[in-house]
């Protein structure tokens, strides 16, 4: 990591989000919509063989991992740049979308009926490493809202960060919460399969924990309390010095 790439992520605001962004892609993996389909995924970028190799798996997966990173950091550079443009009116923006980021919590908790649908892209490129990336893209473009309200918190802070390089970075992280968990998945292949079988029985618990995250995150912008954090984080960062 560059020095300016370093100062960038220790930056307050970022060295508070980018945790929050990282995490809000782990527990889109772990959602009720996205882990029991693994496996498909699974099967399906290593061209539907019964007992794929491991490094096919892998290379199969991370180019999946890195079609819908694509798209995601690419939605993270949109809207930081529009937040750079609507940068004068920050305040009032932050506080609105905190609001939106509230509602989008409860959403994905379930308690806002018609925002969980699930709306998918069923024209799927052919099976095999080929396909994989195009693949992750299909998975970014069409898997929404069923990731939908993780994601557009995230795409939220980038707004905030009023900067198309902090959006994408942002956009990054969550790509790669979500996408971590695919690849770990690939290389423990049947383990994973018992493990996912555990997660699902608590799945809605899961679920609740990922949507108050996530309305924790609306209340701290819409009351001012994430710039003060924000500014907080700042200060210990500039005085911190290391041991060696």
């Amino acid at each position: 990591m560059n020095a300016d790439l370093a100062s960038t992520v220790a930056s307050g605001s970022l060295a508070l989000a980018l945790p929050i962004a990282v995490a809000a892609g782990l527990v889109s993996f772990l959602s009720p919509c996205v882990l029991p389909l693994v496996p498909g995924y699974l099967s399906y970028v290593t061209g539907m063989s019964a007992d794929p190799r491991r490094g096919r798996m892998t290379l199969g997966i991370v180019l999946f991992v890195l079609g819908f990173a694509v798209v995601f950091v690419a939605q993270g550079a949109l809207l930081g740049g529009l937040g750079a443009a609507l940068f004068g009116n920050a305040d009032g923006i932050t506080r609105v979308l905190g609001a939106l980021t509230i509602v989008l919590g409860l959403a994905f908790m379930g308690f806002v009926p018609g925002l969980q649908r699930e709306v998918r892209v069923h024209r799927l490129p052919a099976a095999g490493l080929a396909g994989a990336p195009l693949l992750g893209v299909v998975f970014g473009l069409g898997w929404t809202p069923c990731i939908g309200p993780t994601l557009g918190v995230v795409l939220t802070l980038g707004v905030t960060e009023g900067s198309a390089g902090r959006g994408a970075l942002l956009a990054f992280g969550y790509a790669l919460g979500l996408g971590l968990p695919f690849v770990a998945a690939g290389l423990a292949y049947r383990r994973a399969l018992h493990t996912f079988k555990a997660v699902r029985r608590h799945s809605q618990l899961i679920t609740r924990v990922g949507g108050a995250m996530l309305v924790t995150v609306g209340l701290l912008l819409v009351t001012g309390l994430w710039g003060e954090l924000v500014a907080a984080m700042q200060v210990w960062i500039g005085g911190f010095q290391p041991v060696i």
